[in-house]
């Protein structure tokens, strides 16, 4: 069922930041944080006590990344998704994922017109700047695949003709790791497609009472307000160009990207791909935590939500018990990060 965030909805006005523009027509970098702050903090009015997984979802935003959220049912995997889209002040539109879903209806489809004696290209829900793909696994290879050519190259070509997406496009999937009975695990293709991969994880005890009173009389999404428009976003996604990496901090990504590839226990390691998402989501984290530059610290602090999912265990070592978290931890402790 599609939704559009910018339907009237019930409830006070949000609390937006003006926004101010330099001498050049552009917006001032302090609007830019007021606005990704005042984003952050319209979330958590639905999603209480995960900050850090929040903010791992709007760098991935800043960055032009789609996010994959992984968790166990009743976590709030779906909810996170529509509080983002429902915060932006764009379209959204929701996909829930089926066996029986075609590559047709998520991308569109030519529909002969007789009157003009032509076929005419309707387009899919593909075609919105937030789309929400729920239970992505439980859709067929030929299903996902679809979303291949949207996802990198943010275009979708049917028929031999090429058709372009929104400036501000962002695929936010849901799929659960423990009910596999009838769903389609992510290739390795499109896992590495996804910006990063974020478990929402249970919250604790104080948290969930915030939770049962903040729904006693009524879902806080009912009444969320869009909050951040579509300038904001892109004139973030500038700003996130402008914070710098220098070129030792370069080199320590590079060098963690390549240990991964030739680690004894991984079959598969981190792409030249995943290497620019940590690099670019490294920018991003830099620019909420308020800096001009990327520190080891961030790249070290960004690296498990980036770089894990990218990450294949041989079977013996996943026998063993050993995962790709604590694989990548075992090496980053191991790189020396540079002073």
């Amino acid at each position: 069922m599609d939704e559009n965030p910018n339907a009237p909805r019930a409830g006070p006005p949000p609390a937006a930041a003006a926004v101010d523009y330099n001498d050049a027509g552009k917006i001032h970098p302090e609007s830019i944080m007021q606005a990704i702050e005042s984003l952050i903090a319209n979330i958590e009015k639905v999603i209480i006590g995960k900050r850090p997984v929040i903010e791992l979802a709007v760098v991935a935003l800043l960055c032009r990344g789609h996010v994959l959220l992984e968790d166990v049912p009743g976590t709030g995997k779906t909810m996170l998704a529509r509080a983002l889209a429902r915060s932006l002040d764009i379209g959204m539109k929701r996909l829930q994922c089926t066996p029986d879903l075609l590559p047709s209806d998520i991308t569109g489809v030519p529909i002969y017109n007789q009157k003009t004696g032509d076929f005419e290209f309707r387009p899919g829900p593909v075609f919105t700047h937030i789309l929400l793909a729920d239970e992505i696994n439980r859709a067929t290879p030929r299903a996902q695949s679809a979303l291949l050519e949207c996802m990198e190259e943010f275009r979708v070509s049917v028929d031999g003709i090429g058709y372009e997406l929104p400036a501000v496009f962002m695929v936010l999937a849901t799929q659960n790791p423990i009910d596999m009975a009838g769903t389609h695990p992510l290739p390795e293709a499109q896992l590495d497609r996804f910006f990063v991969r974020l478990p929402v994880g249970y919250p604790d005890l104080d948290e969930e009472v915030r939770i049962l009173a903040a729904q006693a009389q009524a879902h806080p999404i009912d009444t969320l307000q869009p909050i951040v428009g579509e300038a904001e976003v892109l004139a973030a996604r500038d700003a996130v160009k402008t914070v710098h990496v220098a070129a030792d901090v370069a080199r320590y990504m590079a060098r963690i990207s390549a240990a991964t590839r030739t680690h004894r226990d991984l079959r598969l390691g981190v792409s030249p791909r995943g290497t620019l998402a940590l690099a670019r989501g490294s920018q991003g984290m830099a620019l909420l935590r308020g800096r001009e530059f990327v520190t080891p610290d961030i790249v070290k602090a960004m690296a498990g939500a980036v770089l894990e999912h990218r990450l294949i265990v041989r079977p013996h070592a996943a026998a063993n018990g050993r995962t790709a978290r604590d694989i990548l931890a075992e090496i980053l402790d191991r790189l020396p990060p540079p002073v």
